[in-house]
């Protein structure tokens, strides 16, 4: 990404050295003045750096913006811009020098585990070579001060204690993520909070999935009476409207507790004691907008997924009973948990996608210092950074949880459907 900003925006003297600093403030500038008044606002300002491939986020770009306008006129002029860029290059600067412990203009492996360390830190030299691909532009396995100002240019962190939490979470804790498997994540859960971790967001995930299944069941049946026509046919298109809305209406009545079950799951031991100071710690320090978060890519997932659930589980049972049931309107257990997993199947492969951003969205305000992404840049950040298989990362641990659940549940549904006598 930020060798996009070195070969796209930055021009290649400038890299080296060889240009004045004011020309490659110029450059920039031009790059961000999108409709060449000589000022930036705050949209030209993140229209420009998605533009150059550097989504960092609503939160931090607003922060760069309120620090360069220094006469609070809602617009950066070029010399505002420059001066800004000049006091956060004082600060890289000495952050730089930090790391640089044998002073010899670059920044090698070894040193970025020794300066972490110091601040209680631990990695392996893996990990902080694994940092310094994220920053090193020529493949050297080392970062001068080019390359390190380059990389640094517009992220907001002020200091190394800022720098190196960044590093913490979006890029250590990020390449151990990145490639984690079922096996790998089990065995990194049980070591940092012992068996009862993998059971942790459980309770609230009890709590939150009885209101919403009934609410979601109880919602399909009557957008059905609405939907039905004037013959009593229900069509597969009804039906898959009926379960979208049926879906989205359920998902709206208890996300809340959804943001509540990832903040949970996600955050490390003793961090919470419970369900009611995890929602009273989100309050406090981000307040009720967080509750949710992610909402928008759930809704727009939530909508094919309980759509083509429902609709393709009651079209195979319907086909199943028009062929092989010639006796008994009932299918049986076995046939019914079929029916369930087939169209969990289908509604999962539709949605996964948006559901892996509304998850990642509802995790990362939780993380202290990374960039708060919305659902169009963390998109485009995954897809940058993973790939299209990206969007499908985790898909498996949770077919292994979700098939089996909705094969159930639905299973509960007919039978309970049968014992109140509700056609």
């Amino acid at each position: 990404m930020f060798q996009l900003l070195r070969g796209f925006v930055l021009p290649a003297a400038a890299c080296e050295g060889n240009r004045d600093g004011d020309s490659r403030y110029a450059n920039l500038f031009r790059k961000l003045d999108l409709n060449e008044d000589g000022r930036v606002d705050i949209a030209e300002l993140q229209t420009g750096l998605r533009a150059m491939g550097i989504p960092l986020g609503k939160e931090a770009e607003e922060k760069i913006f309120k620090a360069g306008d220094t006469n609070q006129d809602g617009q950066l002029d070029f010399e505002e811009f420059m001066q800004y860029l000049k006091e956060h290059e004082k600060k890289m600067k000495l952050a730089f020098k930090s790391l640089d412990k044998n002073n010899d203009g670059k920044i090698e492996a070894s040193e970025v585990v020794q300066s972490l360390k110091i601040l209680g830190i631990n990695i392996s030299e893996k990990q902080a070579e694994k940092i310094l691909q994220s920053i090193d532009a020529d493949g050297t396995m080392t970062v001068d001060w080019n390359e390190w100002r380059d990389h640094f240019m517009f992220n907001p962190a002020a200091d190394i204690e800022e720098i190196i939490r960044y590093w913490k979470h979006s890029t250590v804790h990020g390449s151990k993520s990145n490639k984690m498997n079922i096996a790998s994540g089990f065995k990194q859960m049980l070591k940092e909070g012992g068996v009862r971790s993998l059971w942790r967001g459980n309770g609230v995930n009890v709590v939150k999935i009885a209101p919403e299944t009934a609410i979601k069941f109880w919602a399909y049946e009557q957008y059905k009476k609405i939907l039905t026509r004037d013959d009593g046919k229900l069509g597969t298109v009804e039906r898959f409207v009926s379960g979208s809305l049926a879906g989205a209406t359920a998902q709206t009545s208890i996300y809340p507790m959804e943001v509540l079950k990832t903040r949970l799951a996600v955050g490390k031991t003793g961090q919470y004691s419970g369900m009611f100071d995890c929602a009273k710690k989100i309050l406090k320090r981000e307040g009720p907008k967080a509750f949710y978060k992610g909402y928008i890519p759930n809704i727009l997932g939530i909508i094919p997924y309980a759509g083509i659930d429902l609709a393709v589980y009651e079209l195979l049972k319907s086909t199943w009973l028009e062929h092989y049931a010639s006796s008994s309107a009932n299918p049986g257990v076995f046939v019914l948990l079929g029916c369930g997993t087939v169209s969990s199947t289908c509604g999962q492969l539709a949605s996964y996608p948006l559901a892996l951003i509304r998850t990642r969205m509802q995790a990362q305000a939780s993380v202290e210092g990374a960039p708060q992404l919305n659902m169009v840049d963390l998109f485009q950040r995954i897809v940058a950074t993973e790939g299209l298989r990206g969007l499908y990362r985790g898909i498996a641990p949770n077919f292994m949880k979700v098939l089996p659940a909705v094969s159930i549940s639905y299973v509960v549904y007919e039978k309970m459907k049968q014992n109140l006598g509700i056609a």
